[in-house]
Order: structure tokens, then C-alpha cells, then sequence
């Protein structure tokens, strides 16, 4: 059973969602991971997303460009949390992508993290937070994933500063 649904409104989106699944395959979280679009298959999107959240999927993350409209269709379908993820797929720089996912009616929120691979990162990481909540184990792999970016950092840190 996926606990989280990774939608992309294009094939061409896939290398800046990609990053997402390696997040949610490096924490242990199983999900889906496919296309479908807002705009070209509207049944489809409905579908899937019937279909998930039947087999108990707890997580929505969309990643599009242009229009954006996939997280938005998404959580006009589901009361499960919707993460978005803006992709710059046009001359807009993803100016567009993101006022297209952030700018959502009152009562169809859309939790929007940064642009292509930095934000399908966060997406997982968020969508990984939520489930937490219910889940001890996957906390605990959260701590620990956070703890070895603090010892990261201070690695970095102490090579940095120490003296040639």
C-alpha cells in the first residue's frame, strides 16, 4: 500500500521529481510514483486519486509547471493533505508554477514548498513529517536522518576551520 502518491503533470517533470522518491525510498516510506495531468486527464487524476486514498495513501505530492493546476485539482478531490511542488517548465522562470500552486481558494489548501528539486525534496520530507505523526519508526528515522545533518555540518565545520 503506497502511504504517499507522488503525481507529476508531465513525463518531462520526472528528473525534478525524481529527488522525491529517493527522500521517501532513504526513509522507508513506500508510495506511487506516475504521471497525470490536471489539464489533459482530468478522469485519470480523479481516479488515482479515488483509488489511493481507498488503498489508505495518506500524502498527495504534485509537481507541475506551467498552469500548475494538478495540486490544486488534487485537493479539490481529497480531504489528505496536498503538497505541491512548483517545476519551472516555462520562460516564467516558475513564476507561474508557483502562484498557480500557492494561490489556492479558502478551504482547498495546498502546502507549496520551493521549485523542481529542492522543493520534491522538502515535499517528501514534509510528507514524511505528517505521517510521523501516527507513526513512531518513521519519527525515529526522521531524528536520526536530521542528527546526521547536524554532523555533517559540523564536520564541515571543523575541516574548514582547522589549520592547514
Amino acid at each position: 500500500m503506497p502511504r504517499v502518491a507522488i503525481f507529476m503533470g508531465s513525463l518531462s517533470d520526472e528528473a525534478k521529481m525524481r529527488p522525491c522518491a529517493s527522500v521517501l525510498d532513504a526513509l522507508g516510506v513506500t508510495y506511487r510514483f506516475t504521471v497525470t495531468s490536471a489539464h489533459r486527464t482530468p478522469a485519470r487524476t480523479e481516479q488515482l486519486v479515488d483509488e489511493l486514498e481507498a488503498a489508505g495513501c495518506q500524502v498527495f505530492i504534485c509537481g507541475a509547471g506551467m498552469a500548475a493546476h494538478l495540486a490544486g485539482a488534487v485537493a479539490a478531490r481529497t480531504m489528505k493533505p496536498v503538497i505541491g511542488v512548483p517545476i519551472n517548465a516555462s520562460a516564467l522562470n516558475g513564476l507561474d508554477a508557483l502562484l498557480a500552486t500557492v494561490q489556492m481558494p479558502p478551504g482547498f489548501p495546498v502546502a507549496t514548498v520551493a521549485l523542481d528539486g529542492a522543493g520534491a525534496k522538502n515535499a517528501a520530507w514534509l510528507a514524511a513529517q505528517i505521517l510521523a505523526l501516527q507513526d513512531p519508526e518513521l519519527a525515529g528515522r526522521l531524528t536520526a536522518a536530521r542528527e546526521k545533518f547536524r554532523e555533517e555540518v559540523a564536520t564541515a565545520a571543523a575541516t574548514l576551520e582547522s589549520p592547514a
